[in-house]
Formats: structure tokens, sequence, C-alpha cells
């Protein structure tokens, strides 16, 4: 009840991200390789800054 209105941390946003691409990178790697390529590299880069994140916390 009381995260109801609970703000998500840059890095759940980010989390959340990372995994609609990489949902997203999986569907296209069936289909479409560069573009399955593509997603992963996003996906990858915002795993780093993830990373980044929580190393300076």
């Amino acid at each position: 009840m009381f995260g109801l209105f609970k703000k998500k941390s840059e890095v759940e946003k980010l989390q959340d991200q990372y995994e609609k691409l990489m949902k997203e990178w999986h569907a296209l790697s069936k289909t479409n390789r560069s573009e399955s390529d593509k997603k992963y590299a996003e996906a990858q880069a915002l795993q780093d800054r993830i990373a980044a994140i929580q190393k300076k916390q």
C-alpha cells in the first residue's frame, strides 16, 4: 500500500529498460540478426550505466 506512490530510482528505471531491450533482442534474434545485434549493444550500454551508478553508491 505504501509503495503505491513510491518513485522508481534511476537504477530501477534502467533495469526495466534493460529487460525490455533483452526481450526485443531475443525476439529479433530469430528473424533479423543485424537489428538483434543493435538491440544487444544498446542493452549492454545500459548494463554498463547501471554498473557505473551502482559503483558510485
